[in-house]
């Protein structure tokens, strides 16, 4: 992941996590190229959409999934 992606990841995190929680998502820079259900789906997706280049995948946790640390 670039670190690019990775602040982009971080200043939408809260956004991605209510709208794509569970899911898997390709980026590419700046932008969602691909959702899926399992990292292999959305890498097939992700390499239709962009043969080419650099693809991150990263997983959205869901509210079960997420620990909160005091």
């Amino acid at each position: 992941m670039t670190s690019t992606e990775y602040n982009w990841l971080l200043k939408h995190s809260q956004n991605l996590f209510e709208e794509y929680h569970g899911k898997h998502l390709a980026i590419s820079g700046e932008q969602i190229i691909a959702v899926g259900e399992s990292a292999i789906e959305v890498f097939k997706k992700a390499k239709k959409y962009k043969p080419t280049g650099k693809i991150s995948i990263t997983y959205i946790p869901t509210d079960e999934e997420t620990v909160t640390l005091l």
